[in-house]
């Protein structure tokens, strides 16, 4: 992703100028300054090819002019609909539309002069988002095919309120980043051991990192994610990430922390109860709930949120083998509750199972969110437009809806209810670990909320199905084809706006 510098406005002696132009743009404030500079120094170069190509300042349309002179190598503007109606959406969308017309230049400057800081800010913000790539593994990709944009300048007049801006911003894009840069390695690379180990790399941002192994985990009696886990060589972790931005750290008193809880699969065959080989390659990105949750402790560390906040993930792989998983297993959960397996590929929820409960016993939080790649079933039920939403609270569902349509996350509220619960009902155990094909996104919520402990007394918790959002087929306004980073920007958000202080 580039750097971003906010400057006062002044026209670029080289490189790209970006003009993010008004509806109707003719006498219009916005970029007036720039926009005549730069068409004075091109001998009006720019009106005329913006008369041209017919280009009117609406949403969603561009223009880009190439080697217009005065050293510029090119000129692109960007429709913002009507004056006076940019939204904080509308400019991170502006932005997302910006990134690939520039990306084959080195430097930029973007004409925000006459946006307010915040939305200044919101065009750094969607560039930055769209402009992240994954090409690690890349080693014969042509020269002129890579991109080269290292430093975009937003030139805006009040620099210092779009720097305290974007300060939030910025490490909300650097925590979806590396969340999908999590998401985006490839299974051979990114095993449960491998990932436990980057999550680390938080404890440089003043993050606690605690790592279980399969002895810890035997010891606490997490018969569900193991029972998932043995069927692979790779060995499960469990990582208890900390936030501490209300207590100081260990040196206040804590207090009840939010927290959130992600699936883990690195990879997922889909165990003895294997799943078709086509698309399986994809099974990599099934801990999209894992790497969400790591990029919130980061987003959070980022930004120094006055929250307590505990991220908690299960990481394992899902293999067939001899020593696999069966289908008639029954396995005792962390909360002494009996599973019977029906499936081995319904093993999301085994894994939230035990994460679940020790996440309550262990820290008593305010609100639990959980967030999985769960099931097909929330894909035919919501397509790859929303998340699905399962929770046991009203307020808690109303806040995770608002800050989803705030940052362009949208979900979607499900059922539950009592005759979705008897669906789970097993023969000898407590409960089956699927419910058979009807409403299966909502029976899995509904053995999840199983482990919800409500015996002393209400415990908010709230199910998020990304398995819809988590990948994109194709290029979205504000991220290339692959990983999302779904939730990270959704729950700090979230936590921003109601739980800090």
């Amino acid at each position: 992703m580039p750097d971003i510098a906010f400057v006062k406005p002044a026209l670029p002696r080289s490189g790209a100028l970006v003009l993010p132009l008004p509806e109707a743009a003719e006498g219009a404030a916005w970029n007036d300054n720039l926009r005549r500079a730069a068409d004075e120094a091109t001998g009006g170069a720019v009106s005329r090819a913006l008369e041209a190509a017919a280009f009117k300042g609406r949403k969603g349309q561009s223009c880009t002019i190439w080697a217009p002179g005065a050293g510029l190598s090119r000129v692109v503007a960007i429709g913002l609909g009507k004056p006076g109606e940019v939204t904080p959406e509308g400019a991170e969308a502006a932005g997302g539309a910006i990134a690939p017309l520039i990306v084959q230049e080195r430097e930029a400057l973007v004409a925000a002069e006459g946006l307010p800081p915040a939305l200044a800010a919101g065009l750094a913000l969607g560039l930055t988002l769209r402009a992240w790539r994954f090409d690690r593994y890349r080693t014969q990709e042509k020269e002129e095919d890579k991109p080269k944009l290292e430093r975009v300048a937003i030139a805006t007049a009040d620099t210092a309120a779009a720097k305290a801006a974007w300060m939030p911003m910025r490490a909300a894009a650097d925590g979806v980043a590396l969340a999908r840069e999590l998401v985006a390695e490839p299974p051979n690379v990114l095993g449960p051991e491998e990932m436990a180990e980057r999550c680390r790399g938080l404890e440089k941002h003043g993050v606690e990192v605690e790592v279980l192994g399969p002895k810890e985990m035997r010891k606490l009696g997490f018969g569900a994610l193991l029972g998932v886990a043995q069927g692979s060589a790779r060995e499960p972790r469990v990582v208890v990430m900390r936030w501490n931005g209300a207590s100081g750290n260990g040196k206040g008193r804590r207090g009840r922390p939010v927290a959130f809880i992600g699936k883990g699969v690195t990879f997922d065959t889909g165990g003895i109860s294997i799943k078709p080989a086509q698309g399986m390659e994809e099974m990599k990105y099934d801990m999209a709930g894992a790497g969400a949750v790591v990029g919130l402790m980061a987003a959070l560390a980022g930004r120094r949120a006055r929250v307590d906040a505990v991220g908690m993930v299960g990481l394992v792989e899902n293999m067939p083998s001899g020593t696999a998983q069966r289908p008639g297993d029954v396995v005792k959960t962390y909360s002494g509750q009996t599973v019977e397996v029906i499936n081995t590929d319904a093993e999301g929820r085994l894994v939230l199972a035990d994460l679940l409960w020790y996440c309550q016993e262990r820290f008593e939080p305010r609100f639990m969110v959980d967030l999985a790649t769960l099931t097909g079933a929330i894909i035919i039920s919501l397509g790859h437009e929303h998340a699905g939403l399962f929770s046991n609270d009203d307020e808690l569902a109303q806040r995770i809806e608002a800050a989803g349509r705030a940052v362009g996350e949208a979900c979607w509220r499900m059922p539950l209810g009592e005759a979705y619960d008897k669906q789970l009902k097993s023969d000898i155990a407590d409960m089956k670990n699927v419910g058979g094909r009807p409403g299966g996104s909502i029976t899995a919520a509904q053995f999840l909320q199983r482990f919800v402990n409500t015996k002393k007394g209400p415990m908010p918790w709230a199910h998020l199905d990304i398995a819809g959002t988590a990948w994109a087929q194709k290029d979205l306004p504000l991220a290339p084809k692959g990983p999302t980073g779904f939730g990270v920007r959704l729950l700090d958000r979230l936590v921003a706006e109601h739980y800090e202080g």
